[in-house]
């Protein structure tokens, strides 16, 4: 049923919708890769027609092609397996994530911080934004680190092994008082937040190995995020 609603609401130009209307990278890459492993090359070879085609000359991905900057959704893009993208296609995307980082790990908004008296944390933890010139958040750095640690697998690099090792920190530092995650923010106005399911899960996708007391801890918070939504 799953396969037949995905073939049933492809686009003509060979993307996907979110739910109807034009094609977005976001749900184009995930119905790719979801038909991919079920062996639906002839719809997912016009998904992949669609994701070549949208890349933008920094080697990024776009949200959708009318929107002029690449975005977080480069990291699903990398997330499809490089031979199906394309060797080059795959290779521009990993460039510009490893490029990429929020603003506050950025030489001009550290400057500013300092300036203002304010602390400015570790450069080397570093994480990724939803948009250009944005801060960093879980969601965008856990993909980001799930698509660099898959190409690292593929292709041992010490760029690669650094740039994630960077981002697993970011998420670590981001972490709840009594584990798991939020979009991002600890505390707010003196407050602690309390974590999420879907952004603990995507954490915790990407410090797999991580056998650490807090991934543990976070663990734990899952696990009664998991009774809790049945």
């Amino acid at each position: 049923m799953a396969i037949t609603l995905l073939k049933r609401t492809q686009n003509p130009d060979g993307g996907w919708p979110y739910v109807r209307g034009c094609s977005w990278t976001e749900p184009t890459a995930y119905a790719v890769m979801a038909l991919l492993s079920a062996g639906e090359t002839g719809p997912a070879e016009s998904g992949l027609r669609w994701l070549r085609a949208a890349q933008r000359s920094d080697g990024g991905f776009p949200p959708q092609t009318a929107i002029p900057h690449s975005a977080w959704v480069t990291a699903l893009a990398a997330l499809v397996p490089a031979e199906r993208l394309g060797l080059r296609a795959h290779a521009r995307a990993i460039e510009w994530l490893l490029d990429a980082c929020g603003s506050e790990s950025t030489f001009s908004y550290r400057l500013r911080q300092w300036l203002l008296g304010n602390p400015v944390g570790s450069l080397e933890d570093a994480g990724w934004a939803w948009a250009p010139d944005a801060a960093a958040w879980v969601g965008p750095t856990a993909l980001a680190i799930l698509a660099l640690e898959k190409d690292r697998l593929r292709k041992p690099s010490a760029a690669l092994r650094s740039r994630v090792e960077s981002g697993r920190r970011f998420l670590l530092a981001r972490m709840c008082r009594g584990g798991g995650w939020n979009y991002g923010n600890v505390t707010v106005l003196g407050h602690d937040l309390p974590p999420y399911p879907e952004t603990t899960g995507m954490a915790l996708a990407a410090l797999r190995g991580d056998s650490s007391p807090r991934v543990g801890q976070a663990i734990a918070v899952a696990s009664r995020f998991l009774d809790d939504c049945r």
